[in-house]
This record gives C-alpha cells, sequence and structure tokens, in this order.
C-alpha cells in the first residue's frame, strides 16, 4: 500500500496524490585551495594577549602568522626529539 497524503489548495483537497519526500538541500564543497591539499586545520584558544604579541612578532619579522607557528612546532618536535616536519607558507610556495 503506497503512502499517499492530501493537499489542501484554497479549500478543496486533493486525494490520492503521493506523498513527498522532504530532501535535504545539499550545497557543492568549495574548491580547495592548491596549497591547502593534505593539510588538516588546527585550531587553538588562546589569551588575546597571547594573539597580539604573535600578530605583532610575525609583523616585526615581516612573516606570516603560521611561519612561526611552523617554527614553533619545530622547535617543540626537535624538544622530543621527533623530525622536524612543520613547512613554513615559504617553504611550501618554494617547492
Amino acid at each position: 500500500m503506497s503512502k499517499t497524503t492530501a493537499l489542501k489548495s484554497s479549500g478543496s483537497t486533493v486525494v490520492g496524490t503521493p506523498a513527498l519526500a522532504i530532501v535535504p538541500e545539499t550545497k557543492p564543497k568549495p574548491a580547495v585551495q592548491a596549497s591547502r591539499v593534505g593539510m588538516k586545520l588546527i585550531t587553538m584558544h588562546q589569551p588575546e594577549d597571547v594573539h597580539r604579541q604573535l600578530k605583532m612578532l610575525a609583523a616585526e619579522q615581516g612573516r606570516k602568522l603560521e611561519d612561526l607557528q611552523a617554527e614553533a612546532f619545530n622547535l617543540l618536535f626537535a624538544k622530543y626529539r621527533k623530525p622536524e616536519i612543520a613547512i613554513s607558507s615559504q617553504a611550501r610556495s618554494a617547492g
């Protein structure tokens, strides 16, 4: 037995029409920038002062914040005798 529904339109009823399935609207995935292929987003919450100081340091050094983060990760990796594998945006664009 098929599902049917009654539709009401300006006082009249249409009987025997098939029930409509509600399908969520799908949006196409945005294209991934070539520089982000194979990359994963790392999100951190830090006090506002930490963020401000990092941005100032990046500006003073003429570098991107992401490059300072890669440098910091590599220093941490070295401390624990792990391969220094974080890549700066400059190194990625050169390769």
